[in-house]
This record gives structure tokens, sequence and C-alpha cells, in this order.
């Protein structure tokens, strides 16, 4: 149908013009357009994803200076959940060694044993096979404090499932890292609350909801597949569907 050629083909050039972010991030150039977003940085229903999530998905990269390329951010959508944003933890480290208070971190994981019921607190990754994963913890330092940022989570809370309840594919197969990650992350945020503000991992099982956008009305025709005014009038008197999609 013309009148549906044509509106498709308006709302494509209507999300490429929408807006560029560009930007700098460790002296390298990072530019962002919504087509772009929409399909390398998306997990899940990439298609499902609206125009102002990802616009928002786009401006939290660019005033957060996080680098999607570089796997430092990306944007999650499934159905009809609003979109969210979550941070990798490399970008986490990235910006504490870029601070000049950072001074270093311990990090590890909180294990059960099951002959002796004796709690271990071990560094690294490492367990024996008699051993349960209970929790990880972790702690930070910095050259300007006296005293180091200490956190313990534990792994029931944040680990990983599916809807019968059991451990998805990444805390299945790597629980001891996955945990030991949720505690760097969440003492190094204790560290430099200023440097990661409300960021969240996808391990942390928590995200930076999308705030409402204003989109203006045309663009939210398009986004609904309504034609134009003038069109819907010519098509209705040839007929044919007021609604197209």
């Amino acid at each position: 149908m013309a009148v549906n050629n044509k509106l498709t083909k308006k709302k494509t050039q209507m999300i490429e013009n929408v807006q560029t972010a560009v930007y700098e991030v460790g002296g390298q150039k990072v530019e962002l357009t919504p087509e772009i977003v929409r399909e390398y940085m998306v997990s899940g229903d990439k298609e499902k994803v609206s125009v102002k999530e990802i616009i928002m998905f786009m401006n939290l990269c660019k005033f957060s200076g996080l680098n999607p390329w570089a796997k430092e951010a990306y944007c999650i959508k499934y159905g009809n959940e609003p979109a969210t944003m979550v941070v990798g933890k490399e970008a986490y480290m990235k910006r504490a060694e870029a601070n000049e208070s950072f001074d270093g971190f311990k990090a590890g994981i909180i294990v059960l044993s099951r002959e002796d019921h004796e709690i271990i607190r071990r560094p690294g990754n490492f367990r024996l096979n008699d051993e349960d994963i209970i929790g990880g913890w972790a702690k930070v330092y910095r050259k300007d404090r006296t005293h180091a940022y200490e956190v313990e989570v534990p792994f029931d809370e944040y680990a990983g499932r599916k809807k019968d309840g059991s451990l998805n594919s990444q805390w299945a197969k790597k629980p001891a890292t996955m945990i030991r990650k949720v505690a760097l992350v969440q003492a190094l945020r204790e560290a430099f609350p200023s440097s990661f503000g409300g960021a969240f991992t996808e391990e942390e099982g928590e995200y930076v909801d999308i705030p409402e956008v204003i989109i203006p009305e045309e663009q939210q025709r398009i986004e609904r597949h309504e034609p134009e005014p003038d069109q819907q009038q010519k098509a209705e008197e040839n007929g044919q569907s007021p609604i197209f999609s």
C-alpha cells in the first residue's frame, strides 16, 4: 500500500534524524544515533524499544561518559516492560582507576563448609567442592580516607533465577564470579558515589528506569503507525482503513 510504505519510510527517517549524540570517552570519539543504538546496543526485543527510550539511553551514555561500543553500557528491553540501562563492571573499574584517590581493592567470596559448617571469607573466586557459596565481599581503598569501604552481599539476594526458581545460565555456570562482581561494584559505588551515581550492573538485578521523555505529537503518531491527517482523510474517502500497520 503506497500510503503505508510512505509512512514506514518517514518513520525510519525521523528515527534517524531525531538526535545524534557525539562525545569523547578516554580520548575516543563516540557517535550514537537512534538507528545505531537499536541495531547494536539493545539486548532483548530490539524491535519493541521506543524512540524515547533510545534517546534517553543515548543521553545517559553521553552525560555519564560511557562508551557502549566497549560494552560499558547497554539497553535491555523485554516485551512491554520499560527499557532499562545497565553499566558494565569494566566501566566501574576504568572510572575508579582514573580517580587519583583510588588505591586498589580486594574482593572475594563467602563460602559455607558442608562438613563443619564453618563460614569462610576467601579472596578471589576459588572454592572447594564441599563448599557452598553464600555471599561475596569487597574492599575498596582510597588514598584520602583512613578506612576502606567494605561490602558483603548475600548470594540468594542477588542470584539471577528463572521463573521456576532455578539459577539462570550465567549464575549457574559462574556463581563465584558473579557474586564477587556484585560485591566489588557495590563497594566501588560506595567509595566513589559522585562517579557512579545511580547506575547499576546487570548482575545486581537492578536497573535505571528510563524516565519519561516528551516526544512531539507528529513523532508519536508515527510510533503508533498512524498516517498524517491529510493522508487519513484521503484514505477514508477511498474506503481504506485509516490506521496502517
